[in-house]
């Protein structure tokens, strides 16, 4: 009873209102530091968190946001989409066929290890400059963490509970839709987190290096005229899109593992 007291205690203590309040109390932490730091910067080097709010205000307001914003969630929602179907396919296959796991694991290991910027110059060439580039340089970006962490979850799947299936009669289809893949959703969110993340880094760079649009743009506009408070406004932007996403697929991943506290 006693340890059921503490972990129930232990749950309040991190619930939602202690985490938002935490998570709250340590942002008055951080537009105090950066408001100090703004203070004492030389003028025109940093900008304020009051100077910034405005910018964001001025920029939302003039329309000039608007499109940009429409621009980069395109690119990087559909070649993160692609990237979270091609990858997790992928990696869910070489993981329930061990031989094309071994055959692609060197290769995938190898992609992964690439810099997507060496990419760049032969996709303008292949694709131009337009969306599809674009796409593709985010796909790259995105789909290596989904496909490595699908096949590790897969490859981790309980012995115990394969063979305990198995003795049971189980199909091989029922064993990998009842014991297989409800095992792999963690590390198969875990790489998708993973994912988006550096999908959306891709995306800045994907608008920097081919046709200059989007969120990029504002940026690469902003910041070569060294206007750091609609510089700094993009980059919450971009900062409120990743918390959003990682958000998203954190309530995803509570639901799909719910069947482990039943």
């Amino acid at each position: 009873m006693a340890s059921q007291s503490a972990h129930l205690a232990d749950r309040k203590g991190t619930g939602p209102v202690a985490t938002a309040a935490l998570r709250l109390g340590f942002l008055a932490l951080i537009l105090l530091a950066w408001a100090l730091a703004a203070r004492h910067a030389p003028p025109g080097l940093f900008a304020s968190p009051v100077a910034v709010a405005k910018a964001g205000i001025g920029l939302a307001s003039s329309g000039k946001l608007w499109p940009a914003l429409a621009a980069s969630l395109q690119v990087y929602l559909v070649g993160t989409g692609l990237a979270v179907m091609f990858g997790g396919a992928l990696g869910i296959a070489m993981g329930i066929w061990p031989a094309l796991g071994r055959t692609l694991d060197i290769y995938v290991n190898a992609l992964a290890a690439t810099p997507r910027v060496a990419f760049i110059p032969l996709i303008i060439v292949l694709l131009g400059l337009g969306l599809e580039a674009k796409v593709l340089i985010v796909f790259l970006g995105a789909v290596m963490p989904i496909v490595l962490n699908a096949h590790a979850g897969v490859q981790a799947a309980d012995p115990d509970l394969l063979e305990m299936a198995a003795s049971t009669g189980a199909s091989r289809g029922r064993i990998l839709w009842h014991v297989i893949l409800p095992g792999a959703v963690p590390f198969l969110i875990t790489g998708i987190r993973i994912g988006s993340t550096i999908g959306l880094i891709n995306t800045i760079v994907a608008e920097l290096y081919t046709a200059i649009s989007g969120l990029g743009g504002l940026l690469a506009v902003y910041g070569s005229r060294f206007q750091m408070a609609e510089y700094l406004a993009v980059v919450i932007v971009l900062a409120l899109i990743g918390v959003g996403m990682t958000e998203a697929l954190r309530l995803v991943s509570q639901r799909l593992m719910r069947w482990r506290d039943v």
